[in-house]
């Protein structure tokens, strides 16, 4: 979602404004339909700032889906992202202008935080197929606004940005869970910490012509929700997931305490979310210190550990130069302990050490094509097991085939053409959005949060969608 030169607050107040007049310039709302003759999506990309840039160098590797159109208010950001893409696509600073075009069946939104509902709001008065980027909406009164206005159109395709949801190590996990594998799961802990002490990107070198809360709009609450929006989002789903349902509360602290630029957003946060079985998330993201407990240390930064009865996961997402990892602990069982040492006088004085037990070799998460079925040929099977034996000596690792971030993209193209429902869609969508909301209430008002306060949380705001005539 990030922009490197970004919208100001005076556009993004006239593009809010002006919501009324982009139904006048549409006409009436239509769904849009595949036109082009190879039954490709034509879409338009809707912020073109550095996240923006990333997801167009992405889709350029893409053939179920076609750029005609960007926008972005910067224009150095708009034709930047023209030239990504490479096909020669209308280029428009005002995203109303996009959305009238009627050769755009679908449009990917990657602008700021604040202005994703806005736009959302009107791609799909507009008929339009959305793709947005997390956090899906930044204010309560979204929430029931979008849940209103999508599902009085389910024809048209909402899909958030949350790619783990398409990654096989996280499927494979999930499955792995859902199989009793790692028994009763009860913890799951996320980190994403980052050393931006001596240099922060949320911080970039303004342009003459712009402010720092129109480049750097990420550090102010206004317009931003901070760590827990921009990298928690992802690691709170990923809970959500794995659990099997959202939490009933969430409790934690954050501060500014080490990033004096005149940002009002911690620079530090820790959570703790409950879930209705007893389950938690502890969450920490931090910008003082690059290291990840997991993999032996072997990747820095962010990764999940999904805690059961009877094992563990290590798990993280790949980017576009690391593979992601996901290995597997299985539970030790406790020492035996024969009943003339549990008399001595020795086994007495470490009996609180002797218990801890001996830790797992990691085993790696095998996908479904590495794993032995009963209709395997003979050919199959030896290869199979060949291939687990190189896993578990470290000689080979699994690796998913392609980046998650191409298969999400893909697969809303996919979901488009057929009208199907997207992974990520928009009730995970809007309860990433509302875990995020409620976290950083919690840390902002140092109280417990509970998650049924967003039943009524900006309702007054909201307005249903306009009845059809």
């Amino acid at each position: 979602m990030s922009q490197k030169q970004d919208l100001t607050r005076r556009e993004a107040s006239k593009v809010a404004v002006g919501a009324a007049a982009a139904l006048s310039i549409t006409g009436a709302p239509f769904i849009s339909k595949v036109k082009a003759a190879n039954n490709t999506v034509q879409f338009g990309f809707i912020g073109t700032g550095s996240r923006g840039q990333y997801l167009l160098q992405h889709l350029k590797g893409l053939d179920n889906g076609t750029c005609v159109a960007v926008c972005d208010v910067y224009e150095p950001n708009m034709r930047k992202g023209a030239e990504l893409i490479g096909n020669k696509p209308k280029q428009f600073k005002d995203y109303r202008e996009l959305l009238a075009d009627k050769s755009v069946d679908a449009v990917l939104i990657a602008t700021p935080l604040y202005m994703h509902f806005p736009v959302t709001k009107d791609a799909l008065d507009a008929g339009k197929h959305v793709f947005c980027e997390k956090s899906l909406v930044f204010k309560p009164e979204e929430i029931h606004a979008l849940r209103a206005l999508a599902n009085s159109k389910p024809k048209q395709t909402l899909q958030v940005g949350l790619q783990r949801r398409y990654s096989k190590f996280y499927q494979t996990a999930k499955q792995m869970i859902d199989k009793g594998m790692l028994g009763t799961v009860t913890h799951i802990r996320g980190q994403w910490h980052r050393n931006t002490f001596a240099k922060d990107p949320w911080n970039k070198p303004l342009p003459k012509d712009r402010t720092d809360k129109d480049v750097n709009w990420r550090k102010y609450r206004e317009f931003s929700g901070g760590l827990t929006a921009e990298l928690a989002s992802h690691q709170i789903d990923i809970a959500d997931w794995m659990f099997g349902s959202g939490p009933e509360y969430v409790v934690g602290v954050g501060g500014t305490d080490y990033i004096k630029d005149g940002r009002d957003i911690f620079d530090n946060i820790q959570l703790i979310f409950k879930y209705p079985k007893g389950q938690k998330l502890h969450y920490s993201s931090i910008t003082t210190n690059r290291h990840c407990p997991l993999f032996n240390a072997e990747r820095t930064e962010f990764g999940e550990c999904i805690m059961g009865t009877q094992g563990t996961i290590h798990i993280t997402v790949g980017t576009d130069s690391e593979p992601a990892l996901g290995m597997w602990y299985m539970e030790p069982p406790l020492p035996k302990v024969d009943a003339a040492e549990k008399k001595s006088a020795t086994f007495q004085a470490s009996a609180s050490l002797a218990s801890t037990g001996k830790g797992g070799k990691a085993l790696p998460i095998l996908f479904e094509k590495d794993t032995v079925t009963s209709n395997d040929s003979f050919v199959d099977r030896e290869m199979k097991f060949a291939r687990q034996w190189l896993y578990r000596k470290g000689v080979l690792v699994p690796e998913e085939d392609r980046n998650p971030v191409d298969i999400e993209l893909e697969s809303f193209f996919n979901d488009v053409r057929n009208n199907t429902r997207p992974k990520a869609d928009l009730e995970v969508g809007l309860h990433d959005s509302s875990a995020v909301m409620l976290a950083n209430r919690c840390m902002y008002e140092e109280r417990k949060v509970l998650f049924s306060e967003i039943d009524n949380m900006g309702k007054a705001d909201a307005k249903a969608p306009a009845k059809k005539a």
